[in-house]
Order: structure tokens, then C-alpha cells, then sequence
């Protein structure tokens, strides 16, 4: 797997520059909050969302009118996504579109979504799974609305895309655990309960999180050497055990820096990997070479555990937070990854997604949770 530039957690003074020259490009006004999402709640697996309808229940099925972008029609893939143009020489992952069991799913329209957000601020917050969605949506608006004026910057940590004839900008702030990594003597901590970077998320109106990705990774791919929980610092520990104490920092910042009536909050679900062909019964190493998804509703290796313990965060805070529970419906894409189709990046990704792509699902899902 392609290995990703980590953002510099050192520069806090530096990216609050940065966003208050973004903030200053888009329309300052607040809009008042779509009551829809003012209701919005944690949607733990299984449970259906009001009026008996659940967005992630359901099959993919072929779907003629996908993908919802010409691959190369959209100038915010980076190379590691735009598969199409690194030589995937099939087409038919293009062609797939999710169907709920209990409803149907509004087809996107970036125009309206930017009439809803007028004047608003919308941060993706997280890894590089929040570039992949960032990226999506960057792409989904910009064929909805080709001749818009639009200012695209990219930054190690901070990112934007500003639509100044709406006053809507659309950041992405990476960082892969949420909480910090901070250079001290004995090296690089992971500091398990302090979130100094929340400085920056604050003042949004749409904040969708994701974290889950980077606590897996070992070895020369992790970038800490200690982990600190309160005043005890350790090598390493049980990463789902670090996972939750993480998840929950940021659940208490949430909670205590969210005006829930102001800023409405998402959680993007954990995404799959497919690096064991054994997990969905196939003989194969890994993603290569997989052209279908899997038929039917159900992943035969179940939820990953991680799903487990952030439903259980997101089911003790007090603030609203939306899950948009991505979790099954990708598991059954396994043909959807990059895999060798990486621009100059090395190795078989079964990690991250192509563009257009499954991406455009989540964000579809995003936008029904929304217009609803």
C-alpha cells in the first residue's frame, strides 16, 4: 500500500493564518441551519432513521446513468484516485449505484446543496479517507455547476475549495487520529486526550469527522513513537483500546466546543479494506483484479470491531451527531479501489478508493441525509 504524506501537527500557528485567508474568501454570512439535520441523531448499525427509511441497508446494482462525473472532466483528483487515468482498463465499477431497501436515494444535486450551504463554512476533518470524500464532493458539484467561479488550494493540512458567488467554502483539515501528535524529547507522542488542532474546526457550520485509517498502521508507516494517556506513556498498546480513548477526546470536544444549533455534525463511518480475499470467500491476495461488488446486503466477515467502538462513543454524547454508517455498503466494493491504478505510487491500494467512485456514494448518502 501507497504510503501518504502525514500533515505537520507543528504549525498551528501557520493553518490558523491560513484558514482566517480562506474564511475571508467566502461569504462571511451564517445562514440559519436546515432543520432537517437539527434533529439529526447517531444511527447505530442496524436501526432504521426516522420515517422508516435507512440510507445503508440495501444492494448495489447496475445503474447505466454512473458515474455521476466523466473521469476526466473533474480538476481535483489527485493522481493516487484517478484510476481511469493510470490505466484501469475496466469500466464496470463505474456503473454501480446504491439502492436502500426501505427508500429511494435523491439524485445529487450540487446546485441545491450549495443554495442550502449559502454563506456556510463545511470542514472535513480527518485522514486521507476525508481527502477521498473532500475530493468527491469537490468533483459532484463541479458538474453540477461547471461555470461557477471556484478558488481550489492545497495545503499539507488545510485545504479549501471556496465558491464565492455562494459564499461556500469547503475545507479538509488532515489529520489522520483527530487527537494530537506532539514532538517531545524521548520523540513523537501521540497525546491520546488532548486535541489542540480543534482550534481550527471551530466556527463551521457543517463538520464531518473521520478517524480510523492510521491507528491500524505499524512500524516505519506510524508516525509516533509513544503514545500518552494522562500522565502514563507508553510504547504502543491494544489499538482499539487507543482507538476509543482517542475517539472519545474528541467526543468530549464536541461536546463541550459544538453548538449543535449552529454547526451540525457528521461522522464519517469506518472505511474497508480488502487485503484478504478469504474475508469475502475468494481465493485472490487481495482487491486486484476484482471488477463487481459483491451481490446481496451483507459482508461475510461481518463489521470491522472498529464500528463497534465508535458507535459506542457516538451513543454517549450529548451533542447530535449524524452517521453516515458507510461501513457494509463499501465492504461489498471490492472492486472499487485503486489497487495497482495509483499514479507513482507503489504497491496494490485496497485501502483508498477511485474517483469517480464509491466516494460519490457517501457523498450522495451526505446529501440525503441533508435534502430529506
Amino acid at each position: 500500500m501507497a504510503l501518504r504524506r502525514l500533515p505537520n501537527p507543528f504549525a498551528t500557528t501557520a493553518l490558523r493564518l491560513i484558514i482566517v485567508f480562506f474564511f475571508c474568501l467566502a461569504n462571511p454570512r451564517r445562514a440559519s441551519s436546515e432543520q432537517q439535520l437539527s434533529n439529526a441523531t447517531v444511527v447505530p448499525r442496524g436501526r432504521k432513521q426516522s420515517g422508516g427509511c435507512n440510507l445503508f441497508r440495501g444492494q448495489w446494482v447496475a445503474d447505466a446513468s454512473y458515474p455521476l462525473y466523466a473521469p476526466s472532466s473533474c480538476p481535483f483528483v489527485d493522481p493516487e484516485f484517478d484510476c481511469q487515468k493510470y490505466g484501469r482498463p475496466d469500466k464496470l465499477y463505474l456503473k454501480y449505484a446504491w439502492r436502500p431497501d426501505s427508500c429511494n436515494v435523491p439524485r445529487f444535486d450540487g446546485g441545491e446543496l450549495l443554495r442550502r450551504w449559502m454563506g456556510k463554512k463545511i470542514m472535513f476533518v480527518g485522514d486521507s479517507l476525508s481527502l477521498n470524500m473532500w475530493e468527491s464532493l469537490s468533483c459532484m458539484i463541479h458538474a453540477s455547476v461547471p461555470n461557477a467561479k471556484t478558488s481550489f488550494v492545497r495545503k499539507e493540512s488545510l485545504s479549501a475549495l471556496t465558491f464565492p458567488d455562494y459564499g461556500v467554502s469547503i475545507f479538509l483539515y488532515r489529520t489522520p487520529y483527530l487527537v494530537d501528535i506532539v514532538r517531545e524529547k524521548v520523540g513523537r507522542v501521540l497525546k491520546l486526550d488532548s486535541i489542540e488542532g480543534g482550534r481550527s474546526w471551530k466556527g463551521m457550520d457543517v463538520l464531518i469527522f473521520n478517524s480510523w485509517h492510521w491507528w491500524t498502521h505499524t512500524g516505519k508507516s506510524q508516525p509516533w513513537d509513544y503514545m500518552q494517556d494522562g500522565d502514563a506513556v507508553v510504547k504502543d498498546m491494544d489499538r482499539l483500546s487507543a482507538y476509543y480513548k482517542g475517539l472519545s477526546t474528541w467526543a468530549k470536544w464536541v461536546d463541550l466546543n459544538v453548538d449543535s444549533s449552529q454547526t451540525k455534525v457528521f461522522f464519517q463511518g469506518i472505511s474497508p479494506t480488502h487485503y484478504r480475499g478469504k474475508d469475502w470467500n475468494s481465493p485472490k491476495k487481495n482487491c486486484m483484479g476484482e471488477q463487481a461488488p459483491l451481490s446481496g446486503s451483507t459482508y461475510p466477515t461481518g463489521a470491522p470491531p472498529a464500528t463497534s467502538v465508535l458507535n459506542k462513543v457516538l451513543n454517549s454524547m450529548k451533542t447530535p451527531v449524524y452517521l453516515l454508517d458507510i461501513t457494509t455498503l463499501s465492504q461489498l466494493r471490492k472492486d472499487a479501489h485503486p489497487s495497482a491504478y495509483s499514479g507513482d505510487h507503489s504497491g496494490t491500494d485496497c485501502s483508498h478508493w477511485c474517483l469517480p467512485g464509491l466516494p460519490d456514494t457517501w457523498n450522495q448518502l451526505l446529501y440525503a441525509a441533508i435534502v430529506m
